[in-house]
């Protein structure tokens, strides 16, 4: 308030003048009362949000199913990895794609945390499954989470304790994907074992690099015994890279091994290629846009 809403006249007692200054304060106590000073604000912090998780579409119990087992590759938010855009190199009109990858996961953390165990639970007589594991299987035994195998595909174990206090026998990443395919089997379904996924790794005369360590060897050692096809994804792509040159490649990547939405598309025209080079029975489910897609030849 700027002045007083009470007024006397000038001859009034001395009293009465200073009773209107005092009712006039108190007035003034109160306005300034109702408006405090603002309180500092807290700052807010927002949570950087998680990818946007990939729309799965039900499953026709009618047709059989192509089921996708891998790791951030294959399935990376919405259409990141090559699980989600290979429906679009068959027709849904004759099979399902199921891309049940998950981002982080190895050959066995996929199937300790029961991953495995719920796409059996879908699988049926007549289905087939694309396994791609060896990304996330050479950390330290000691890492958390539990994701390391062992080296190679004998019959090694080595016990440890999990986080909760349990035991768990790790065995080698032979050992695993031996599990995936029997597994599959025992439900009527059939297995194909790939290759890991090219990376955006370069060498010093611009070739993309490979292979990365031993896991592509030991998927094909694993795929020979075991009589499964074998799908060369690694050298599928690599070579694909190597014509482009990295410069070119590079749009197609968003860190050293994941790809962006154009990168992961042409990743499953590379599983289509290879496939097609095996001449197998799922060449007969490809769409035109699939029967458009070469047969992989290798490079001499």
């Amino acid at each position: 308030m700027t002045g007083c809403p009470l007024s006397f006249e000038t001859n009034l007692h001395s009293s009465l003048r200073l009773l209107t200054g005092l009712i006039c304060g108190l007035l003034a106590g109160t306005t300034h009362a109702q408006t405090p000073a603002a309180a500092p604000v807290a700052p807010t912090f927002t949570a950087t949000p998680a990818p946007a998780a990939p729309v799965r579409a039900p499953l026709n119990p009618a047709l059989p199913t192509l089921f996708v087992i891998g790791d951030s590759t294959a399935s990376n938010g919405a259409r990141g990895g090559w699980g989600d855009p290979l429906s679009d190199y068959f027709d849904s009109a004759k099979i399902n794609v199921a891309n049940r990858a998950r981002g982080s996961r190895s050959s066995r953390s996929f199937q300790l945390e029961g991953h495995w165990a719920n796409a059996l639970q879908e699988m049926k007589a007549g289905d087939y499954v694309l396994i791609q594991m060896g990304q996330n299987d050479g950390r330290p035994l000691q890492n958390m989470p539990a994701r390391s195998s062992l080296p190679g595909t004998g019959e090694e174990t080595q016990e440890v304790t999990l986080p909760n206090g349990t035991k768990d026998i790790v065995h080698t990443f032979g050992w695993y994907l031996r599990k995936y395919i029997v597994d599959t089997r025992a439900k009527g379904a059939t297995p194909l074992l790939l290759s890991l996924t090219a990376k955006n790794l370069w060498s010093e005369t611009g070739q993309n690099r490979r292979p990365y360590d031993n896991y592509p060897k030991w998927t094909q050692e694993v795929a020979q015994s075991e009589k499964v096809p074998f799908l060369d994804h690694i050298n599928i792509m690599g070579e694909q890279f190597d014509r482009m040159g990295q410069e070119k490649a590079a749009p197609f990547f968003r860190d050293s091994t994941h790809t962006t939405e154009a990168g992961a598309g042409l990743n499953a025209a590379g599983v289509v290629a290879g496939l097609k080079q095996l001449d197998g029975p799922l060449v007969k489910f490809l769409s035109a846009k699939g029967q458009a897609v070469p047969p992989y030849v290798p490079a001499k």
